[in-house]
């Protein structure tokens, strides 16, 4: 009598503990949904606002330097701590300090718009999950939140913000989980990452604000030989990957040189500038969603990658302020567009494995990659993207342009010392 009793009551207080865990991160997430949806609608229209107009005035790329100067000025004297973006994130979940700075919001967002607006090459999701966690991390003094609930807090609010800019919460629930903390997850964050997501998802199409369409990929089956160029063609992106997260640390250091912060990115804008008069303003400023779109339908020019991956290198590495993950769209997608010439895969597939492979080596994150692939081409080539992804994520090496993320399991056993150590503190 005793035990079933006892069983039964067991039962009963586990389900008791599961639904309230549910219903309290249902509300919190909705409040994290609510906050992230809207920054990221709000900035979806804003940017696409002064991505038209840089469009209609080219002679904008001329005002480079001042931007860069406005920038720079903002976030030397009004930045503080924000200034290190998405790694001050990852820093507050790894060793929690102190709240993050709700200036960061109209500083990223600011600073972000202005160098779209001056045709800076740079990305949107870094602003965009640097305002969901700022304006998350205002919730647990008024909600009460003990200090690991607040980390799973962060961890939501990267999911968030990820998930609303690009219009897919599944990859951007894995993002939150796999991005600070490199081959290793925390199942605790799971529940709150996908609500989190989703809601953010829901909220920014509630607003009205769509996402660039993709072409749906078609069924292909997997030969040796096309198994063979799959892994070739991943390892490729993984070192693009690594390329492009070492170039632009390299940059930020040799700027870093320059004794007064403000000056970096005016002496980086004259640079950006002149590069993208030679290379195309129109081609290679700003998001660059139309190249990627391009990359999808015949094979692109064999220095289109190059071009973005050194221009975008240079913009964020001088101190203009963006995220990397488009650009990295659009390099990835440019590769293995260009690929198609000399690899026998269709020249969409290609590019979609170009478009997520890069990423996942960039960001550390194959999983989180792997779903973006799968909810914008569909899932009838999900064994070639998965495929990108992985391999792609094992050439780029414990290198990333997240420098605060931590190296939790090691990708291969050569790497196994660097284990629990930081990306930005490696050799």
């Amino acid at each position: 009598m005793f035990a079933p009793f006892f069983f039964a009551r067991f039962r009963a207080l586990h389900a008791t503990a599961a639904l309230l865990f549910l219903l309290r991160w249902l509300l919190i997430c909705g409040l994290v949904g609510a906050l992230a949806g809207t920054a990221s609608a709000g900035f979806l229209v804003a940017l696409d606002w002064v991505t038209r107009w840089r469009e209609a005035h080219p002679w904008a790329l001329a005002l480079l330097p001042a931007a860069g100067l406005l920038i720079g000025l903002a976030y030397h004297y009004f930045g503080d701590r924000a200034v290190r973006g998405n790694n001050l994130i990852l820093d507050e979940i790894h060793r929690p300090t102190q709240r993050l700075p709700l200036r960061l919001v109209p500083l990223v967002l600011g600073g972000t718009l202005l160098t779209h607006l001056v045709g800076g090459s740079a990305g949107r999701e870094g602003t965009a999950v640097q305002m969901g966690a700022a304006l998350a991390d205002q919730l647990p003094r008024w909600l009460r939140l003990r200090p690991r609930d607040r980390r799973l807090l962060l961890i939501a609010s990267m999911s968030a913000g990820f998930a609303s800019v690009f219009g897919t919460p599944l990859a951007g629930a894995v993002f939150g989980l796999e991005v600070f903390l490199l081959g290793s997850i925390r199942y605790e964050a799971v529940l709150p990452s996908f609500l989190a997501a989703i809601m953010a998802d829901f909220v920014t199409r509630a607003w009205g604000v769509g996402h660039t369409p993709y072409p749906t990929l078609g069924a292909l089956p997997l030969t040796p030989l096309l198994l063979g160029s799959t892994l070739l063609a991943g390892a490729l992106f993984g070192l693009a990957a690594r390329a492009f997260a070492t170039l632009t640390h390299g940059i930020s250091k040799v700027f870093g040189c320059i004794s007064y912060p403000p000056l970096r990115p005016v002496l980086g804008g004259v640079l950006v500038a002149g590069l993208l008069w030679l290379a195309g303003p129109g081609r290679f400023g700003g998001l660059g969603v139309p190249v990627i779109v391009e990359a999808f339908q015949h094979p692109l020019a064999a220095t289109d990658w190059a071009w973005k991956l050194a221009l975008t290198a240079l913009t964020l590495g001088c101190g203009f302020k963006g995220g990397e993950v488009t650009p990295l769209f659009f390099i990835g997608a440019a590769l293995g567009s260009t690929l198609a010439v000399v690899l026998p895969l269709p020249v969409a597939l290609l590019a979609a494995m170009g478009f997520v492979g890069v990423f996942a080596g960039a960001a550390n994150t194959p999983l989180a990659c792997l779903l973006m692939g799968l909810e914008l081409f569909g899932t009838n080539a999900g064994v070639y993207l998965a495929l990108a992804c992985v391999v792609a994520y094992l050439f780029s090496g414990h290198h990333g342009i997240y420098g605060a993320q931590v190296v939790g399991q090691a990708k291969h056993l050569r790497l196994g010392r660097q284990q629990g150590q930081r990306l930005g503190e490696l050799p």
